[in-house]
């Protein structure tokens, strides 16, 4: 399952750092985090995606505090 979401990061450098570690959790396809249009793209398996999404949220938090995700 593919969703894009409306997020809220700081700078081009956490944006790149926090996709690359949601990309490493187990289940993800594909992540995306565009600090231009404050996007998040999270590409997951079905079964498992919120759960997924929850992780990656807290992932990206740990890299950048102000790392929020529109629900």
């Amino acid at each position: 399952m593919k969703k894009k979401f409306k997020c809220e990061i700081d700078c081009a450098n956490c944006a790149a750092k926090v996709e690359d570690a949601v990309k490493k959790i187990d289940g993800v396809n594909d992540a995306k985090v565009n600090f231009m249009t404050q996007k998040f793209t999270l590409d997951a398996e079905d079964d498992r995606f919120d759960a997924i999404l929850q992780e990656a949220i807290k992932t990206g938090k740990k890299i950048e505090p102000d790392f929020e995700v529109e629900v």
